[in-house]
């Protein structure tokens, strides 16, 4: 093979490595994003995970997919360890950083639950191996010899994780439906409640054990600790009558309001809504983690 066929060959596969990685790089985004809760350190992840698959011998992958998949949940796995030792020193509540979504997210009812702020809390209680476990079996539905190679754990032992982080997930999973036209009512009550100071008709929307978190990360003004019960929740929301422009958007894949101050995104309000009353609320203030919300992130099972 003379140096112009080595190059043309070198060429194609170096373009072929490329399309393949832009085909699944949304599905490996998710994946990572739903591991760490961080869209930066999903970035990350994928930019770790494009140098090792750009060194791989292509025609020594059978799945493309799945072998993509794997180092991805490598990488993200470590970043998981030292994302925990950050947060033990977080100052307030940690949140999850918050994505603009697109409408086909809500459509997709598990991704939607998947990437909720409220399950993405859940999922924060599970252990590394077992978040990575759980996320790669219910939300992607890898099978188990997959999933072992991924984590690098025997198919057996992917199965008794897989089996006990259900059973731990399911406990804490947040319950109770709504219909997306009762959240839409509920939800734009709330917001004319905030912005006029209505207190009455914002006791009226809240659930009676409402639970208000709040992430300032230490750089802005927030709760250091859970706000609940409605009369508590209502009167922190009651100091933004007035003084900011509420705007509906969808977050994480769910019903959530861009909190403006003079143009600008100051605070990002995650709303959770069970028979018709606002059962939790996920306020992020931390200016690091509001960067995602200019443009809607795709994300992809």
């Amino acid at each position: 093979m003379n140096d112009r066929t080595t190059s043309e060959h070198t060429g194609d596969a170096s373009e072929d490595a490329t399309q393949a990685f832009v085909a699944h790089r949304n599905l490996l985004f998710t994946v990572a994003y739903e591991m760490l809760g961080s869209a930066a350190d999903a970035e990350d992840v994928l930019q770790e995970t494009w140098l090792r698959w750009r060194a791989v011998d292509l025609a020594a992958v059978r799945d493309r997919r799945a072998y993509l998949v794997r180092v991805t949940t490598r990488q993200a796995l470590s970043h998981l360890r030292v994302l925990g030792r950050r947060k033990e020193s977080y100052v307030g509540p940690w949140l999850p950083e918050p994505l603009l979504t697109a409408p086909d997210v809500a459509e997709d009812v598990e991704l939607a639950d998947s990437v909720s702020m409220a399950m993405m809390l859940v999922l924060e209680t599970l252990a590394p191996t077992e978040r990575a476990v759980f996320v790669l079996r219910e939300v992607f539905d890898l099978g188990y010899d997959e999933i072992a190679a991924a984590v690098d754990k025997s198919a057996a032992a992917v199965r008794q994780i897989a089996h006990r982080a259900r059973a731990h997930v399911a406990a804490r999973r947040p319950r109770g439906t709504t219909s997306a036209a009762e959240t839409r009512r509920t939800v734009e009550a709330f917001r004319q409640a905030v912005e006029t100071g209505d207190l009455r008709r914002l006791l009226d929307v809240l659930a009676p054990d409402v639970v208000l978190l709040t992430d300032g990360g230490g750089v802005v003004r927030a709760a250091l600790e859970p706000v609940v019960g409605a009369a508590p929740v209502a009167r922190v929301l009651g100091g933004i009558a007035g003084a900011a422009s509420l705007h509906p958007a969808r977050v994480n894949g769910g019903p959530a309001l861009v909190v403006r101050l003079d143009g600008e995104v100051d605070t990002v309000v995650a709303l959770r809504v069970d028979d018709g009353r606002v059962t939790g609320l996920y306020a992020v203030r931390n200016p690091e983690k509001l960067s995602h919300l200019e443009r809607e992130t795709t994300l992809r099972r």
